[in-house]
């Protein structure tokens, strides 16, 4: 084959990876607003159990179904029309499909353990949310934790290594998760930690422009409600304010006003700088928030 030919197909093959990862994408995350939902309008933890072949077990794991859920206009597929590609790419996407539902599944299991406040363990997750996918229990909890710390700020410690017991606390020691305040149900603590990094990252204290760059980052925009963490002005300038997580001021001679951030007694009490910069690096993240 022509060497100009091959790289036309390697150029459409790209194209059509790119095309499936996005629908991907799109898809586990109106799966996973679909879940929290549930979760809001309190409902069942527990999927109901799958038809039996309806998903046939998968040979590999495909990545987590979530890094921030970002409050983008993206349509889910069943408000799409039909795609030319989507009847020829069911069965090769269905096994991936699958995997990220049981992670969304053990997500909002998760969650809602953490609400009431109850551990958990391997046996009952494998019992109650993985199931036929017990072979897959290692990638699908990675990824499910991983989700519950970007997305929540939550982390899921094991506490027994042979019982593989696991409770749900916030992240980097921090005792405030937004949960308790205003009936929100959802944590914040992540957004928390989000702002904290950047006053690290900026010497200090960091210009309020900066730290809204980086929320819109995460998909949240100055007077518009999020549907994970609420309206964020309210949130950055009141409410972690008057925790003390944060010190919201106006810059000495500044004309016009411009305001700043700064890390508060109560942040400088519960965690530390290195604490805040190692939460990012371990999950690669430094790169997308700069």
């Amino acid at each position: 084959m022509p060497q100009h030919q091959m790289s036309e197909l390697c150029k459409l093959e790209e194209d059509n990876q790119d095309q499936r990862e996005n629908r991907d994408r799109v898809r586990c995350r109106c799966l996973f607003r679909d879940s929290l939902e549930e979760v809001a309008a309190g409902q069942t933890p527990i999927p109901p159990q799958s038809p039996q072949g309806a998903c046939p077990s998968p040979p590999a794991v495909a990545a987590p179904p979530c890094s921030h859920p970002e409050d983008q206009g993206s349509s889910c597929p069943d408000e799409e029309g039909p795609s030319s590609t989507e009847g020829s790419e069911d069965a090769e996407s269905s096994p991936r499909d699958a995997l990220h539902l049981k992670t969304v599944h053990l997500v909002r299991f998760l969650l809602l353990k953490y609400l009431v406040k109850e551990p958990t363990t391997k046996a009952e997750m494998l019992s109650r949310v993985i199931r036929e996918y017990q072979d897959h229990f290692d990638a699908i909890f990675s990824a499910a934790s991983e989700c519950m710390q970007l997305v929540f700020g939550i982390d899921v410690k094991e506490v027994d290594p042979i019982d593989h017991s696991y409770v749900l606390v916030t992240t980097l020691g921090l005792t405030y998760d937004g949960t308790v305040k205003d009936g929100h149900i959802f944590p914040n603590t992540s957004l928390l930690v989000t702002v904290l990094w950047v006053i690290d990252t900026e010497g200090d204290y960091a210009p309020e422009e900066v730290v809204w760059e980086a929320l819109r980052v995460r998909g949240l925009h100055d007077g518009k409600e999020h549907w994970i963490y609420g309206e964020p002005r309210e949130l950055i300038t009141k409410v972690w304010v008057r925790e003390q997580y944060l010190v919201y001021r106006q810059v000495p001679n500044s004309d016009p006003p411009r305001y700043e951030f700064l890390w508060g007694p109560r942040a400088h009490a519960e965690t530390t700088e290195l604490k805040v910069l190692d939460f990012f690096s371990q999950h690669h993240l430094l790169k997308r928030l700069s």
